[in-house]
């Protein structure tokens, strides 16, 4: 019986991706650029709205075959919230009760299509707390804690298999620099940038990955100093990305460079973005967005052309009440006039401007 299960539910997994068509690679207009191209790969298009929604495939495809999930198995997570929207969506197709461990300062957004899917939100005080909470719960229950931030670099095959990573390279394919100078990610569990960085080196390609982190997160500490033991104290503000801790699933051999981006530079940038598109992005796309056009920057000024990819996270509409809330801003975020400036100036230059001390 249980071996049908696992069958059956490997079996609605894989319908479902097959009834998915892949994301859009969006080339922004930057007329100001001058031989070099930007563009976004729209993960917010999934049936879950987010990047997410292929991680939690791959981590419920994982543990079915992992002999650890069967139908009377429930799901916890420690999420800050897309990966259990995901999650959720993933054991409402199979059967399985959910419950999402996360900080009580998660979107309400979040929390209400968690709920939709038919997930439980378990709520704690500090984003540190959610992994022991996590691991307390399952135990209690008899259930399986997902882990996200340990199994997020493993249970995606990185080698192809159209993972992000070969999605990207075969959409670039036409394109007048088809083979990127660089790729743009920010970290939450590592797993993403994991699985872009190795697929590089296996297809020995000229790319290069930059990882962009947010305030209160400590991958970029970890990355110069080398010091896994580094803790913050304070949570990430920009959801889904940077954390206090370094995580399992961060591969800091595969990364060529990593860039601090403030939060105040990640609230302007999704601004500036969506008189660009006419859409609203998460926080994260802002970072990743920054991110590129720093480097696009350097680019322009040092004469050289190339391609430059970098994602949207998820959709702006799960952050009304924060990212869109000029109330929530100046209490969380602060005045980002000056990164406002400076985008303007560079749809004038193509340039980030350099900040006044």
């Amino acid at each position: 019986m249980t071996t049908n299960w696992v069958n059956q539910a490997i079996s609605k997994i894989n319908a479902d991706y097959q009834r998915s068509a892949d994301t859009h690679l969006i080339k922004l207009d930057l007329p100001k650029l001058h031989g070099i191209d930007i563009y976004l790969k729209d993960e917010s298009t999934h049936p879950t709205g987010s990047l997410k929604h292929r991680l939690a495939r791959s981590l419920f495809l994982y543990a079915l075959c992992n002999g650890w999930i069967n139908q009377d198995t429930p799901i916890i997570e420690s999420s800050s919230g897309s990966t259990a929207v995901s999650e959720a969506y993933f054991a409402r197709l199979i059967g399985l009760p959910f419950i999402a461990v996360m900080p009580k300062s998660t979107a309400k957004k979040k929390i209400q299509q968690i709920e939709f899917y038919g997930g439980k939100c378990h709520f704690v005080e500090q984003s540190s707390q959610i992994y022991a909470e996590s691991e307390k719960l399952a135990k209690a229950l008899n259930g399986h804690y997902m882990d996200q931030f340990t199994y997020a670099e493993r249970a995606t095959d990185w080698r192809g298999n159209n993972n992000i990573a070969d999605s990207i390279f075969i959409q670039m394919q036409h394109e007048p620099h088809p083979i990127p100078t660089w790729i743009i990610m920010s970290p939450g569990t590592g797993g993403t940038s994991a699985t872009i960085g190795r697929y590089i080196r296996y297809q020995q390609l000229s790319s290069k990955l930059c990882v962009v982190d947010p305030e209160n997160s400590v991958f970029y500490d970890y990355f110069v100093h080398g010091d896994k033991s580094i803790t913050s104290s304070n949570g990430s503000k920009i959801e889904g990305i940077g954390r206090p801790r370094v995580e399992p699933s961060f591969i800091a051999g595969v990364v060529d460079k990593m860039q601090k981006v403030p939060d105040a530079a990640s609230i302007a940038t999704i601004q500036w973005l969506e008189t660009l598109i006419g859409r609203k992005t998460g926080a994260s796309t802002g970072t990743n967005l920054y991110g590129a056009l720093t480097l696009a920057t350097q680019m322009q000024q040092q004469g050289q052309t190339g391609s430059i990819v970098t994602l949207i996270c998820d959709a702006g509409e799960r952050y009304l009440d924060t990212y869109y809330n000029p109330q929530w801003i100046q209490a969380n975020i602060g005045c980002f006039k000056e990164f406002e400036t400076q985008l303007q100036g560079f749809n004038q230059t193509g340039v980030l401007a350099p900040l006044a001390c």
